[in-house]
């Protein structure tokens, strides 16, 4: 599959990397030399100087012969026209991100006109999952799988201290559960039965939705049992305006801090049911006076991760149940889990996470990047052809960092074991290393012919076999 991506910012270098785990081949196009010379310092990908608006440039790069062009530029109207353009010169496929609250009401007619496949919003698609943490009490770094019957979950031993020190297999309160990953020392480690858990662990934990509500209430693990009523955003930029508006909707009382006096002028004009406070968000007197103490949750969405993560401190500090913050750093990964902050998004990793799901479509029906962007939950709807079908899960030979997780059999939910059979059908949940996605794919190859990297080569080509 070749895919050009015009944009090489936080997103387009982000989706870059992951497209080359999955043997995309992939061209950078950017305006700014010095930001594509840092780029090929790292990345394996072709890096073109250019305007992706020139269709001149466009030509030159043959875009007749990409699969799918990815328009990833700061501005919204070029994306639009990028995507216009390559399609009309004979690109197969097109993605924008299109991040304007102006447009959302118009965006179904925009892809329609403009020859867009998938419009993507990071801001709005954050919004959602913090939407989705604070109402259903999902935790981050988890998902729901298979229509909420499969659920994963992440959390910290030191939450669960009867389980350190002990091998996993030696666990009694794991029965229909099963151990995924365990994030250690900022490595991901796929355990075994003789994997002895230790202090610090972060483990995953996939199993039956039920059972999952059963573990948490047991060890008092993220458990909420206040209705969430009150929340207090601090930053009321794009995602803090998505967040209010869902979170009006579902008859939350909002307040908003925001700096800037035009933005609260705007904001007040356009959320009528929220309150807009114009103050500096890090003064702590001033959220308190905002009765701080009061909310059931917090969430920072400013443009600074480290105001976002000192001012959620603060807030848990001050007795705030729920705290959420939005991170843009990577490396901040691994410091959420020591400031006791329960939740930290990062726009980019949802984002790409989005556009994996789209570019495998078919059957692949959920991915979700997990912690440190070393791993990788895929929810799959296993075809008949395909080489996995009916045999022992311990004849496979899958990679040391892949995991079959769950299975999904009409109403029955199975945490497997090395005897469990895959059947046509199953919605398989694979947890994996992003590094042993590669290696993944060959168990999805084609019986009658193609590996898996062609099934990618089309949304068409990937419903042919992994169906829709």
């Amino acid at each position: 599959m070749k895919v050009m991506i015009v944009g090489a910012g936080k997103l387009g270098y982000k989706l870059a990397e992951a497209m080359i785990n999955e043997d995309i081949y992939v061209t950078l196009v950017d305006t700014n030399q010095k930001v594509l010379e840092r780029i090929n310092d790292h990345l394996d990908v072709l890096t073109i100087n250019a305007n992706g608006i020139d269709i001149g440039a466009l030509k030159e790069l043959n875009i007749e012969n990409y699969d799918l062009l990815v328009a990833a530029t700061h501005s919204d109207e070029t994306n639009t026209i990028i995507c216009s353009l390559t399609k009309k010169i004979g690109c197969k496929k097109t993605i924008a991100r299109i991040r304007n609250p102006e447009y959302i009401e118009q965006l179904d007619f925009i892809k329609n006109e403009m020859g867009i496949d998938y419009i993507i919003n990071p801001e709005l698609a954050t919004a959602n999952a913090m939407e989705k943490y604070l109402l259903k009490n999902y935790s981050f770094h988890s998902g729901n799988f298979a229509s909420g019957k499969v659920s994963m979950v992440d959390f910290n031993l030191n939450n669960v201290k009867e389980f350190i020190g002990k091998k996993i297999e030696d666990i009694e309160d794991l029965q229909g559960l099963l151990i995924t990953a365990i994030y250690r020392n900022r490595n991901i480690i796929i355990p075994y039965g003789s994997t002895k858990l230790m202090e610090n662990d972060i483990i995953h934990v996939i199993g039956k939705s039920d059972n999952i509500s059963r573990l948490k209430e047991k060890f008092k693990i993220c458990i909420n049992k206040k209705n969430i009523k009150n929340v207090m955003i601090l930053g009321g930029g794009k995602i803090g305006y998505y967040l209010a508006q869902v979170l009006i909707v579902s008859n939350i009382n909002v307040t908003i801090v925001e700096q800037d006096k035009k933005r609260c002028q705007y904001l007040s004009e356009k959320l009528h049911n929220a309150l807009v406070i114009h103050g500096d968000g890090t003064d702590i007197n001033l959220l308190k006076e905002e009765d701080l103490e009061s909310m059931d949750a917090f969430i920072g969405v400013t443009g600074y991760d480290e105001q976002n993560l000192l001012m959620a401190l603060m807030a848990k500090q001050s007795g705030v149940e729920k705290i959420i913050a939005k991170i843009s750093r990577p490396s901040y990964v691994h410091i959420i889990d020591k400031l006791g902050i329960d939740a930290a998004l990062n726009p980019v990793n949802i984002t790409v996470s989005n556009i994996l799901k789209y570019i495998r479509g078919g059957k692949v029906v959920s991915v979700s990047l997990l912690l440190g962007e070393e791993g990788e939950v895929t929810e799959i709807i296993v075809d008949k052809d395909l080489p996995i079908v009916g045999k022992p899960i311990c004849e496979l030979g899958l990679p040391k960092g892949v995991i079959i997780g769950a299975i999904v059999r009409e109403e029955e939910v199975i945490i497997p074991n090395g005897e469990s059979i895959i059947y046509p059908n199953d919605r398989v949940i694979i947890f994996s290393l992003t590094s042993d996605v590669p290696a993944l794919k060959m168990f999805f190859r084609h019986k009658k012919g193609g590996v898996l990297s062609e099934l990618w080569n089309s949304n068409q080509d990937v419903r042919k076999y992994i169906g829709n």
